[in-house]
């Protein structure tokens, strides 16, 4: 990424400057300004033309704020419900009961970890059978109390090892889409990192999509399509391009309904920032989808789905 240096410098002086004034009990706060103004348009002009490989690597940041973040700095009263009441429980995918400014919400997401110890934990985000069945189970309580459901997705994919396969990871999958075609309370999905694949639509069926604007959405990794089509992972950033990943894209497609401008610089520059400005995209939807009847409601989310895509016939 453009000037990634000079803005890694900058923020450094201004670290030790802070630093040095605070040990010193020296005012150095004009020159703390000046610095953070010079940061700031380096990162306006960095940030101004990404292509989609740029996207994603934002998107993997490994500071960016996760499904828990946002929990923590958008939701009150958030209590997490645990296990698919079949198996285990899988921390790739957390949920539970919470409020958004008062509102009551069925909240559910993937969640990665930090460091290596967390990622093991939570399976790099990357959800087993169990953690479908869980969410499933959490969306089927929130229609039976009529709450609404918000699904924050951010996952390279649904777990692809042998056990999750033994377990029924395509069914669960499959599950969960047909049975969130059909839920009787409005639904919002937001992608607030990576969405991939099966893994990602999995919590995606909603009345209304939305993507963090450096967010990416796919069908495959920009990897594994460079490595099927060009035979050769290191097309990837061709791959990202071609995938139309980004979420201007997938809007000018009409796969998604919005995006979510994030902070100067990304979300995870600050993380409240990015979960105020979320929470405001989700609560005036929540507003918008209570005005509609179920049927209406459901009507509208099948229509959605329904027309995405194009084909021409030709006759030979």
């Amino acid at each position: 990424m453009k000037f990634n240096s000079e803005i890694l410098d900058l923020e450094t002086k201004i670290v030790e400057l802070k630093n040095f004034s605070k040990e010193k009990n020296i005012d150095l706060s004009l020159e703390i300004e000046k610095l953070s103004k010079q940061r700031d348009e380096y990162l306006k002009a960095a940030y101004e033309d990404l292509t989609d490989w740029d996207r994603v690597a934002i998107a993997r940041h490994p500071e960016r704020p996760y499904t828990l973040d946002y929990i923590e700095n958008m939701t009150t009263d958030f209590i997490e419900l645990h296990g698919d009441r079949l198996c285990k429980d899988d921390a790739a995918i957390v949920g539970g009961l919470c409020k958004i400014d008062g509102k009551k919400v069925m909240i559910v997401g993937h969640q990665k970890g930090r460091t290596i110890e967390e990622n093991i934990f939570r399976n790099f985000g990357m959800a087993s059978p169990e953690g479908y069945r869980k969410a499933l189970r959490l969306f089927k309580m929130a229609e039976r109390f009529s709450i609404p459901i918000v699904n924050l997705i951010d996952t390279a994919g649904a777990y692809p090892g042998i056990e999750a396969e033994k377990h029924g990871q395509g069914e669960a999958i499959a599950r969960n889409l047909l049975e969130m075609a059909g839920l009787k309370v409005p639904i919002i999905s937001v992608v607030i990192g990576e969405g991939g694949s099966g893994g990602a639509l999995a919590l995606g069926v909603a009345d209304k999509v939305y993507m963090l604007e450096n967010s990416v959405y796919s069908v495959i990794s920009p990897e594994g399509c460079a490595a099927i089509l060009y035979k050769d992972s290191s097309k990837a950033p061709e791959a990202a391009n071609n995938l139309k990943i980004s979420g201007h894209s997938l809007q000018s497609l009409g796969i998604i309904d919005g995006i979510v401008k994030e902070p100067l610089g990304g979300a995870h520059r600050d993380y409240k920032c990015a979960a105020n400005d979320l929470k405001s995209v989700i609560l005036s939807s929540l507003l918008e989808l209570s005005k509609l009847d179920v049927d209406t409601l459901l009507k509208n989310r099948y229509n959605k789905f329904r027309k995405m895509g194009s084909f021409t016939e030709k006759t030979i």
